[in-house]
């Protein structure tokens, strides 16, 4: 047999191979954000305007907490998040980003913050331990997630029985780092979700939205595409 007819069987056999696998969770129809930079804003300015405060007074963060905090960046929301859940609670920061991670795991172990876990997840799965937060927390990043319906089914494990994801987003298009709060109702209601609340923050263009589980989790092929 000549040679030409051995690598053409292992040609065809690599190209198959190369194909990925097809995704059951339906594809956005909205455009989707980079990642720009682990940093949201200035903490000094964060803080000046009370955002942290006023968002965990609306989920009502309270020591012994289990919380997560998904696409934590430099860990504005890991590093004061410690001191409330307090030592007999417990934060687990998390970032898709191998040198983002490092960098907040460094921070955490600068500071001394003995109850906080640093953690890199993946793009559309945050890879959170089953049934064990009180509260999830997806600080000005979900217009950044890829396939919205597969991390945020995914994301449904990790809670625990009375769980609360917490968004905090600004109200525009998310090719412009925001998500109009129709979008992300339709988005999480589509996988099960409740809004529970949500409530304009002081620079009038963030809010902060509020969601419960309810139900069992749907098949992926059965989950609908939400316009954009």
């Amino acid at each position: 047999m000549s040679t030409k007819r051995l690598l053409l069987p292992l040609l065809l056999l690599g190209a198959c191979k190369a194909q990925p696998e097809k995704s059951p969770f339906p594809a956005p129809s909205r455009p989707v954000s980079p990642i720009v930079s682990a940093r949201y804003s200035n903490e000094d300015a964060r803080d000046s305007a009370g955002e942290f405060e006023t968002v965990v007074r609306l989920a009502d963060v309270r020591p012994g907490m289990v919380v997560a905090d998904i696409g934590a960046g430099e860990g504005y929301y890991t590093v004061r998040l410690a001191p409330l859940v307090g030592k007999n609670g417990r934060v687990l920061a998390q970032d898709i980003m191998p040198e983002t991670r490092d960098a907040l795991a460094r921070r955490v172990q600068r500071e001394n913050l003995e109850n906080v876990a640093v953690k890199l997840g993946e793009p559309n799965d945050p890879k959170l331990p089953a049934a064990s937060f009180d509260r999830i927390f997806l600080i000005h990043m979900y217009h950044e997630v890829e396939r919205p319906s597969e991390f945020l089914w995914h994301l449904r494990d990790g809670l625990k029985k009375d769980g609360r994801v917490v968004v905090v987003d600004a109200d525009r298009p998310t090719d412009r780092h925001g998500t109009p709060p129709k979008l992300l109702v339709c988005e999480f209601a589509a996988v099960g979700y409740e809004l529970t609340r949500f409530e304009r923050l002081a620079d009038t263009e963030s809010y902060f939205a509020q969601f419960d589980a309810k139900g069992p989790k749907p098949e992926p092929r059965s989950i609908p595409s939400c316009p954009a």
